[in-house]
């Protein structure tokens, strides 16, 4: 299983651990699992990864014009789906971490994972709002620590973007672009560390700017969306893809932002957030977010008159 010659350095990764399975993680799992590796998942609420999961398969038929036995193959991978952390990490060539995007909840998490892990194993980050210096210090293996970062809907967006602490071994970066590779994935290796990685640099300061347009009262996700599609040609708007990453995770972002920038638009936007979360109201994953799933408005030929 995965072996692949990077000029000498010979990787080999059988085991995968995913930890955390919410809209994206649950996703990598299911990515990697498609592609032969054994894959475990660490998640606290063993039914809500199930759920996840079982959320993929119409998305991911429908994307990759793939059949209920691709699905299923890929499902027959994931070997366990466990609360017990010591368990699921005993045999890890590579752990990916995708919890919550919160420092603490990451930090808690790094704590009590790596006393567990076996000496040869590599662990990342899914991050979208850390870099690796941030979290580093949080883990016992500096050298086998980096970051590797997926986006929405994998299977066919599918970047890796991967970048490494000022202590991480080139050879770990050779492993993980090995791998990326052998989940059907482009590798992109950053030279250094930047927020939001390339893809959310470049994203997120649209996401930000159509928010404070809703949470400054100049327009409604809806009318800022069309704007943007039409006269951009685009086939999403910024709320539609608020919906897709989820609105937990966007709260999360936003809250993280005000915290190391203490600009009051940020906190602005959360305020408005939060009374949607609290309601259920998190996205495509739920059925309602800006819009309503799986009849969104933007389907309306009218949407656009």
């Amino acid at each position: 299983m995965c072996r692949e010659d990077l000029g000498g350095v010979v990787m080999e990764i059988k085991n995968v651990v995913v930890a955390g399975a919410g809209v994206l993680g649950s996703q990598i799992a299911f990515q990697a699992a498609r592609c032969g590796f054994k894959v475990k998942i660490w998640n606290r609420h063993i039914d809500r990864a199930q759920r996840r999961l079982a959320a993929i398969k119409s998305q991911f038929e429908k994307d990759m014009n793939a059949t209920d036995g691709d699905y299923d193959s890929a499902m027959d991978n994931i070997v366990d789906i466990s609360n017990d952390m010591a368990k699921t990490v005993a045999d890890a060539d590579l752990v990916i971490e995708s919890v919550s995007e919160s420092v603490e909840i990451k930090k808690d998490f790094y704590e009590k994972v790596c006393p567990l892990l076996p000496e040869k194993c590599i662990l990342t980050s899914n991050s979208s709002t850390f870099v690796p210096s941030e979290l580093v210090g949080f883990t016992d293996r500096p050298e086998r620590f980096a970051h590797m970062h997926f986006s929405n809907h994998i299977w066919k967006h599918n970047v890796a973007e991967i970048v490494g602490n000022s202590k991480t071994d080139p050879e770990v970066i050779n492993d993980l672009v090995a791998f990326a590779r052998q989940i059907k994935m482009v590798p992109v290796v950053l030279k250094k560390e930047q927020h939001g990685y390339i893809m959310n640099a470049l994203l997120v300061p649209l996401l930000n700017a159509a928010m404070a347009l809703w949470a400054n009262g100049v327009a409604d996700p809806h009318t800022i969306d069309k704007d943007w599609m039409i006269a951009n040609g685009s086939p999403l708007g910024p709320f539609m893809i608020q919906d897709i990453v989820g609105l937990r995770t966007t709260y999360a972002v936003v809250s993280n932002q005000y915290q190391q920038t203490g600009q009051e638009i940020f906190k602005k936007i959360a305020d408005k957030l939060k009374p949607m979360i609290d309601a259920g109201h998190t996205g495509v994953e739920s059925g309602q977010g800006f819009y309503h799933y799986p009849d969104a408005e933007f389907k309306d030929p009218n949407f656009f008159k």
